[in-house]
């Protein structure tokens, strides 16, 4: 996979990004999003496929993503396809800061540091490059106003905002409404994009045990019993900040 391109997670990063406050819009769900949105990029690189409601790994080459590499070699490591909502449902180690991290390391962010309260040292982030977020947002509105499918990547990042709730912070207030009832709609043309974010919602709602029914390939019902959560997915290795960690407070 080349770099030339930005990967969903990091898309979805930047969309959550507030120009304003430097920090990240539905901080606790967007972990959620984030590893749902390595699922659909290695998805569409051809790395694992739908199973029903589960991931099968179909092709455990690299992509030559560090980050999506090690998602790919952990989803190896389970043998079996796992459920879509216990590996998003799995602690994210650091998920959120790696990809804050990578996008700093690009340029495409620049790191501000300031003080909560006058006291505690926090770290802000900027976008450094306006026209990249505003592409991204523009792709989105395209989609909504016009009504054409997008493609399959912009589905996916649609249904991954709606589904950690970046509806209200991109088409906020009343006048917003529709807009944001359209961005939910956009979820139908991606299927993988809507298993994830299917996910990622059921995650937040607490039903995570109840597995989604409905006919799975080759006959499979999906959701016939209960399966035993499996083990937590592992996040990505927490990338080393600048400077001393103590008494560091990063604003999302």
């Amino acid at each position: 996979m080349g770099r030339s391109r930005r990967t969903l997670p990091e898309e979805l990063l930047l969309l959550a990004l507030d120009p304003a406050t430097g920090t990240t819009a539905q901080p606790q769900s967007l972990d959620l999003g984030l590893a749902g949105a390595q699922l659909v990029e290695l998805a569409l690189a051809g790395r694992i496929a739908p199973d029903g409601d589960r991931i099968a790994v179909v092709v455990p080459r690299p992509t030559g993503d560090p980050t999506l590499d090690c998602a790919l070699e952990l989803l190896r490591r389970r043998g079996a396809p796992v459920r879509a909502v216990h590996w998003i449902g799995g602690p994210r180690l650091g998920l959120r800061q790696t990809y804050l991290s990578h996008l700093e390391r690009c340029g495409m962010v620049a790191a501000v540091a300031g003080q909560m309260c006058g006291v505690l040292p926090t770290t802000r982030y900027q976008a450094t490059d306006t026209a990249i977020s505003r592409e991204i947002r523009a792709r989105l509105d395209s989609a909504i106003r016009t009504g054409v499918p997008p493609d399959p990547r912009t589905a996916a990042l649609a249904a991954l905002a709606h589904a950690v709730g970046l509806g209200k912070h991109l088409y906020p207030g009343n006048e917003g409404r529709s807009s944001r009832s359209r961005l939910r709609d956009l979820i139908r043309h991606d299927p993988m994009g809507g298993l994830v974010a299917h996910a990622v919602m059921d995650v937040q709602n607490g039903v995570a045990a109840q597995p989604r029914r409905g006919p799975g390939p080759a006959g499979r019902q999906t959701g016939a019993r209960a399966m035993p959560a499996a083990e937590p997915a592992r996040g990505v290795p927490m990338q080393p900040r600048r400077g001393s960690m103590a008494g560091r407070a990063v604003v999302h």
